[in-house]
């Protein structure tokens, strides 16, 4: 999430890493405000607003109070105080006062976040006390949580740069299950949600009271598929994940450790039945699995079909059936090579330069072998689809093979491909050149063989694009194809 702007920058008197310690805060710190039920707000100073907000989260376990966007503005005058005194003692603060907003009672504290002895900016924590009924057990933990890791805000111990933020599938939420471990590794506190979770694995005990680290390894069946960064987690001694299946379940950990100037005193696991998302994950491997199979039985099949085509080839006496068969197999194999790359790759889309860049080539050598033709190539096709990327193969293998044995006719010369690939209001559009410097367009009309009418066809039906012939510049012949790739 990027929080700062250009005037922002101008004004931080940032060391290194300090920067990415506030990104990493940010990226982390939805826990923080679910932990607390409080708004939080990430304040820096400013020359003209005195401070400026750069970022807010509101919290997903309770409602909001501030309904309003004010990331960019400055700060407001009876908040100001509070965070000045925060900035300069390096302590967390809290008003004297509780303060009334829309109707609403509300506590305010700052809290310096401080690294390498330096105060980079002051967080607010905003929280709503006018619900007057008693806060249950569950609320009074997960505020001294969310107290604990802030005050580990203004000692520079958290965020922890060993600490994965990304968003990696399955990770846990506060909401999803928390379990707070003292120094030693048992439970002190185990939510609703992190007891159903471990049940789910199996355990049918309390989780207060127990070693974590003995709870869990109870539940494993099969330990040469554990984790290695399981011990570490669920002790609570590394902030890192990990993931423990058992009985057809799967539980996400995350480890936050609880420490102080002296000592680490404790830690939070979150927990996250992950089982549906990883059941899903195997049915999309397997799906892929499939699928490239698929293209890799097609391939074969193709091949099998251009070698017979090829043998039955050899037994033809007359050339003109010879020649029929053997440009049958060549466009067998061309159609055999999208099918290849497909089955290499997860997805179904085609590295077509790479390709192409195998069959221009072939494509002129098996259409002249008693003649000499260069051929060159320049521009980028980048990923196709599938669905474009084998008529597009077969139309260059048609248009290379007739610029050989037309355009050239028998002598030495040069076949260009060449792809210019722009951005277009719908999409993008590949304009596709093939052009060689033979003996031109012939003056008068005449009939198109089997490989011209397979071209425009396959231009106009399969790739919806147009195809013109046109003389090349210092003779010759040029042919365009322009095609369109519309977003999805």
């Amino acid at each position: 999430m990027a929080i700062f702007t250009d005037p922002i920058r101008e004004h931080a008197d940032f060391g290194p890493g300090d920067a990415e310690w506030l990104h990493l805060l940010v990226g982390d710190w939805q826990m923080v405000a679910d932990l607390a039920f409080a708004d939080l707000a990430l304040w820096f100073p400013h020359p003209e607003h005195g401070y400026v907000a750069l970022a807010h989260v509101r919290p997903s376990t309770s409602h909001t109070v501030f309904h309003g966007d004010f990331v960019g503005e400055g700060i407001r005058s009876d908040l100001r105080p509070l965070v000045d005194k925060a900035w300069e003692s390096r302590s967390i603060e809290r008003s004297s006062e509780t303060s009334w907003s829309s109707e609403m009672a509300l506590r305010v504290e700052a809290v310096p976040m401080v690294r390498n002895g330096r105060t980079l900016a002051v967080l607010t924590t905003h929280m709503d006390l006018s619900s007057s009924r008693m806060p249950s057990r569950l609320e009074l933990t997960y505020r001294q949580c969310a107290y604990d890791l802030l005050r580990m805000g203004t000692l520079g111990l958290w965020p922890d740069f060993a600490s994965p933020t990304g968003s990696r599938r399955g990770a846990p939420r506060v909401g999803d299950g928390l379990i707070r471990l003292d120094a030693e590794g048992i439970v002190q506190y185990a939510s609703p949600n992190g007891v159903s979770a471990f049940r789910r694995l199996g355990d049918g005990e309390s989780l207060e009271g127990r070693s974590l680290a003995e709870v869990t390894a109870s539940l494993l069946k099969d330990r040469r598929m554990v984790d290695e960064t399981l011990p570490l987690v669920v002790t609570g001694r590394m902030p890192w994940r990990s993931e423990i299946e058992s009985r057809g379940v799967s539980l996400s950990l995350r480890a936050i450790p609880l420490r102080d100037e002296e000592h680490r005193f404790g830690a939070l696991v979150l927990c996250r039945d992950v089982s549906e998302l990883r059941r899903r994950e195997m049915e999309l491997v397997t799906k892929d699995a499939t699928i490239r199979e698929i293209h890799h039985r097609v391939k074969n099949n193709l091949q099998t079909v251009a070698a017979l085509l090829r043998m039955q080839s050899r037994r033809m006496v007359s050339d003109e059936a010879k020649q029929g068969l053997e440009q049958a197999m060549r466009r067998v194999a061309t159609i055999a090579l999208v099918h290849e790359t497909l089955s290499q790759g997860l997805t179904q889309s085609v590295d077509f330069d790479e390709l192409i860049g195998r069959q221009f080539r072939l494509s002129a050598e098996v259409a002249s072998p008693s003649q000499q033709v260069k051929t060159e190539r320049s521009g980028s096709f980048g990923e196709l689809p599938s669905d474009l990327a084998t008529p597009l193969a077969l139309v260059i293998n048609e248009l290379v093979t007739n610029a050989v044995e037309h355009g050239l006719d028998g002598r030495t010369g040069t076949v260009w491909l060449i792809a210019d690939r722009t951005e277009a209001d719908d999409g993008e559009e590949i304009t596709v050149t093939i052009a060689d410097n033979g003996v031109g367009l012939p003056d008068k009309p005449y009939t198109e063989g089997l490989g011209l009418q397979i071209v425009r066809t396959l231009v106009m039906s399969e790739l919806g694009g147009s195809i013109a012939w046109l003389p090349r510049d210092g003779g010759g012949t040029s042919v365009q194809i322009r095609l369109s790739l519309l977003d999805k």
